[in-house]
């Protein structure tokens, strides 16, 4: 079976602990060692659920402890232009389109901030999951080496960094018989159902998980141009379906 490795977008001090913890029960359940994307200094307000978590550093320093790794999910969490980037997935952004000196002070902003709380990370997870030339350069500059983002069945190359993929259709990713994959989880946002279908699936592939930091150990392959363009085609398709599904839901 192909191997699963596990991310949580927007965490943040004000994010809805409750459900949080109740996904927390499950990774502890089923030994499961997450990628956990921190927004350095969140000001999006639809990612403040709640009250600021008293002692955050703290959690850090707790998750860390558990295996669990850590990626710079960003720097504000605000989509400041229309660009979709290198991965079209969508087509807003807090990096792409913004001039590559602007991205580079925010990178190294955002790394810092991390490190003040106790967390040294060189992971990228880009807000929207949208980047472009300019922040795969400045990521390299900052000493970033991964990008938690792309689509493919193992680790690959570009641009001098290594791409670890999530899942184009989780359902079909995750039943493949060889490879890696990664499962994106947004917290704030799911439903009970979400969790109903979260939990069959830690307890079907119990024995497919990996930590992040063994996926890191994973040598990466090399992409060549056609791949990078199979690999923006497809993101547009994706984007361009769940757009159509939106509209026929609000229809």
């Amino acid at each position: 079976m192909s191997k699963i490795a596990i991310r949580f977008d927007d965490i943040t001090e004000d994010m809805d602990w409750n459900k949080f913890r109740r996904m927390e029960s499950l990774l502890e359940r089923y030994q499961v060692k997450p990628l956990l994307g921190l927004v350095p200094e969140n000001h999006d307000p639809n990612l403040q659920k709640g009250g600021a978590h008293p002692d955050f550093s703290s959690q850090l320093q707790v998750w860390q402890k558990r295996g669990y790794s850590f990626a710079v999910h960003g720097m504000n969490h605000i989509y400041t232009t229309k660009a979709a980037g290198l991965f079209p997935l969508n087509a807003f952004s807090e990096f792409a389109g913004v001039s590559y000196e602007k991205q580079k002070e925010m990178l190294q902003t955002g790394k810092r901030l991390m490190e003040e709380k106790g967390i040294v990370t060189d992971i990228f997870m880009a807000p929207g999951h949208s980047f472009d030339k300019n922040t795969l350069k400045a990521l390299k500059e900052v000493g970033f080496r991964y990008v938690t983002d792309g689509f493919g069945t193992v680790p690959y190359m570009r641009s001098g960094l290594t791409f670890l993929p999530i899942a184009f259709r989780k359902g079909k990713d995750v039943a493949r018989k060889d490879g890696y994959t990664t499962v994106v989880f947004h917290t704030n946002s799911m439903t009970e159902t979400d969790f109903v279908v979260a939990e069959k699936m830690f307890e079907s592939h119990a024995s497919d998980f990996i930590s992040y930091a063994e996926y890191l150990q994973v040598v990466p392959v090399g992409r060549s141009i056609f791949g990078n363009w199979k690999e923006y085609g497809m993101a547009t398709v994706k984007r361009l379906l769940v757009k159509g599904k939106s509209i026929l839901h609000e229809g």
